[in-house]
């Protein structure tokens, strides 16, 4: 929900993790990378030590490899099972790293380069559908729909797709009523979308669990229209042009609804449908018309206490909250939110993931409090514009017993206060915060501690520490309280088949 906070040049590489695990872990199957820069020459190394063996990679939002390291994957990695590249910046030298997939790979379950940069051949998509016949899941980047009629046809097992385009152009209307959709398919997302396309997907519609319409070009209207048509979603991915009318649709047509995302959409006037904002009215209906509703995250325009009661009262299944207020509108219905989120919590006892941002004003040190107190199994949290002083942040601190990951932006509390809740918060292991009320001293560009707490504060640099740091008064920081590497690389039993490594 909060993208290009983490800096180009932030030092997460994974070359002491490729190599250890290249000498060391014989049996691992599965490794999962994110956020980190990995190089051709690390997957070199790592492909040609355990490429036998592995059968799911993942290179999740990763940089700094091209595809010729992808050739080297498909070479090598014969057994392997599922291979992720979504959203990650890949270098593109020659396009062959697909073929090389295609001819030596007959096991594939599922391959993903959504949101990459990759060219897609149209043959080689066929013949890796005639080739692994166990396929079941395909998320490509851009290429005409038109073209992949072919690999439809071949793909059998297909059960998800996503991405692709179109191209409405070059004034061919029927261009696209030949595509058929193999007779499997559950769970679609296809990219750019117009109102011209939307009835290619209207015969399978029925027959949907998951619709993924955030990179569409669809209107509200269009979204009440297609959406009616689905009374078996169980996942639903949209932007705020959905608007509260859409969701109202969502709550009379998808009883089964589990995973709600509800992104921000264009945020220039008039590029969005005018009744594109989602507000109370709209999360009120969700939450009474899904029952089963376990994740809910949502950008929305305005907000009132009622609807977060709306969601204590009969959302009881919610594992994971996320609401970000935007701030397109210059006056919000009813703030602060205190007896709202105090009502949530107490509604939703199985909460594990919880994040609230807000804007200055919409939760007070009595909001502050509540939270801490009602969020007894939450294990992560993100908090942003809450509180009015050290006091809220001392006592949302006293609770919160099994809270392990906190992120906390624009925050108007002390270094003193930050160190206290970190002493305060029994199983935390991580923090991190952004825009702080640093000490005097940081005017000064010294590095200072909070002496009583052993935090150490990050302070302005001249080799670029500034960068992580708000343009005015406030600053970062970033705390963790375990040292991982030094576990992996000592750990005594070598016995790992699986390892996901995160920034």
């Amino acid at each position: 929900m909060f993208n290009n906070i983490i800096p180009d040049d932030w030092g997460g590489y994974a070359e002491p993790w490729v190599n250890e695990i290249s000498d060391t872990f014989s049996c691992l199957k599965s490794i999962h990378f994110r956020r980190m820069i990995v190089t051709d020459a690390d997957l070199g190394i790592l492909v040609g030590g355990r490429g036998r063996m592995l059968q799911s990679f993942k290179l999740d939002k990763c940089t700094g490899f091209s595809t010729d390291g992808l050739i080297l994957v498909a070479r090598y990695c014969r057994c392997l099972k599922t291979l992720f590249l979504e959203e990650s910046i890949v270098v593109e030298k020659e396009g062959q790293w697909l073929h090389a997939l295609a001819i030596n790979n007959s096991v594939l379950e599922s391959l993903n380069f959504y949101m990459t940069e990759l060219s897609v051949s149209w043959q080689d998509l066929e013949l890796i559908a005639k080739n692994c016949k166990s396929l079941i899941s395909l998320k490509i980047s851009e290429c005409d729909i038109s073209e992949l009629v072919g690999f439809f046809r071949a793909a059998t097992a297909l059960e998800e797709f996503g991405g692709g385009s179109f191209d409405d152009q070059t004034g061919e209307t029927d261009k696209y009523e030949k595509i058929r959709f193999p007779p499997k398919l559950c769970r679609l997302g296809l990219s750019y979308m117009g109102t011209n396309e939307m009835q290619i997907i209207f015969l399978l519609a029925a027959s949907l669990k998951k619709l993924d319409l955030q990179y569409t070009f669809l209107s509200t209207e269009d979204h009440c229209q297609l959406i009616q048509r689905c009374p078996n979603l169980e996942i639903l991915e949209v932007r705020n042009v959905i608007g509260d009318r859409g969701l109202e649709v969502v709550s009379q047509t998808c009883r089964k609804l589990k995973r709600l995302r509800i992104e921000r959409g264009e945020d220039e006037q008039g590029l969005e449908d005018e009744q594109g904002t989602v507000t109370h009215i709209g999360i009120s209906a969700v939450a009474q018309g899904c029952p089963e509703l376990e994740y809910l995250a949502a950008y929305v325009s305005d907000i009132m206490n009622s609807a977060l009661e709306a969601i204590g009262t009969y959302s009881k299944n919610l594992c994971d909250f996320r609401l970000v207020l935007l701030d397109r509108e210059e006056r919000i219905t009813e703030l602060p939110l205190d007896n709202g989120v105090r009502a949530l919590l107490q509604g939703c006892t199985q909460l594990r993931r919880f994040a609230l941002y807000l804007r200055p004003g919409g939760l007070t040190d009595v909001g502050l409090d509540y939270i801490g107190s009602f969020s007894k199994n939450i294990l992560w949290m993100l908090l942003g514009h809450v509180g009015e002083s050290d006091s809220g942040l001392l006592q949302f601190s006293r609770g919160c017993p099994k809270l392990r990951k906190l992120e906390l932006r624009g925050c108007c509390f002390s270094e003193r206060a930050l160190s206290l809740a970190v002493l305060q918060l029994p199983s935390l292991r991580y923090i991190w915060v952004q825009g702080y009320n640093a000490s005097p001293y940081d005017r000064n560009g010294c590095r200072a501690s909070s002496t009583d707490a052993g935090v150490l504060f990050p302070r302005r640099t001249q080799n670029g520490l500034s960068k992580y740091r708000d343009s005015t008064k406030s600053t970062s920081l970033s705390v963790h309280t375990e040292a991982l590497l030094p576990f992996f690389l000592f750990c005594p039993c070598n016995c790992s088949w699986n390892l996901c490594i995160s920034s």
